[in-house]
């Protein structure tokens, strides 16, 4: 009976708002921990290339209301841009900005899909939203999830072409594609959407590190690439099964039938939450550097 309610709960989870999951993601797993190291590494790296008195900008794509917020905050004091599809994600950062007074921080709700899929759209949001000035660094902090893997090339081009400064640098951090370690989200999602969507995860940023790389024209342009681990374990199987929703893209991108969120749930259940068993990311960080003049930092 316990078991069964357990179930009921997990899969009712399932409706969970996609900003309330990546909460519990944050708080019981090591990934924004990972994340600031190496977003710590790249704002060394500009501060070193650039003036001491140069105020910076950043824009933040898809991940506002993520713990790295606060580290965006302080280093970049021209400004911090913050655009999300999410609009609840966007009223807990103005709530912060009116209590704390960063008022250099700015919120736009959209979709980035859509604001950056072209060079053209993308320099009309630098226009008319930035006016005119382009921004030291740009994250993509787990955001590239809702792009499909062959409109990342035009995407992050649009960027690096339109948005990013002479001098600066773009973050991507994304779960690797890799699923052959059982008890990893790319094992996890491998196993229910390529059973019940019939899709293969095909995201990987390694392969847009290599197009990158085979399109590279500018001089002083370094793309960067390295792998990191992250244990992810909540303390109510209900979280747990917030964050497998997540993982499995889940209403967002694939739609399961109720048996088969019964089943992922009872799977969760007996594999992870009746074993304590840690969930497992492995994950691929991408670091693109324009006008560094040294080997930047990663």
């Amino acid at each position: 009976m316990e078991n069964e309610q357990l179930l009921q709960k997990g899969m009712k989870v399932a409706d969970s708002r996609m900003f309330q999951e990546d909460k519990i993601w944050s708080r019981y797993s090591n990934d924004k921990v990972d994340i600031g190291e190496t977003l710590g590494q790249v704002i060394r790296t500009l501060h070193k290339v650039l003036p001491l008195d140069q105020p910076l900008a950043a824009l933040s794509i898809g991940s506002s209301n993520e713990p790295q917020f606060r580290i965006l905050e302080t280093a970049f004091r021209r400004g911090l841009y913050l655009v999300d599809i999410e609009h609840e994600a966007l009223e807990v950062v103005r709530e912060r900005v009116a209590r704390q007074l960063t008022n250099q921080v700015r919120t736009f709700a959209g979709d980035y899909r859509r604001i950056f899929h072209s060079e053209e759209s993308a320099a009309e949001f630098v226009r008319s939203r930035l006016c005119g000035a382009r921004v030291e660094l740009i994250t993509l902090h787990h955001s590239l999830y809702y792009t499909a893997a062959e409109k990342w090339l035009p995407l992050v081009e649009s960027l690096m072409h339109q948005a990013l400064a002479k001098v600066g640098a773009i973050h991507a951090v994304m779960m690797a594609p890799d699923c052959t370690e059982f008890g990893t989200t790319g094992w996890l999602y491998e196993h229910f959407a390529a059973r019940f969507c019939g899709h293969h995860n095909n995201q990987d940023l390694r392969e847009l590190a290599k197009s990158l790389e085979e399109r590279k024209a500018e001089e002083g342009t370094q793309i960067l690439l390295k792998q990191s681990r992250v244990r992810f374990l909540a303390d109510n199987f209900e979280k747990l099964m917030s964050v497998v929703w997540m993982i499995l893209l889940y209403p967002d991108v694939h739609s399961y039938a109720d048996d088969q969120r019964r089943e992922i749930t009872e799977f969760v259940l007996h594999e992870f939450w009746l074993k304590k068993s840690a969930l497992w990311q492995i994950q691929d960080h991408l670091v693109i550097y324009r006008g560094v003049p040294f080997p930047g930092l990663i």
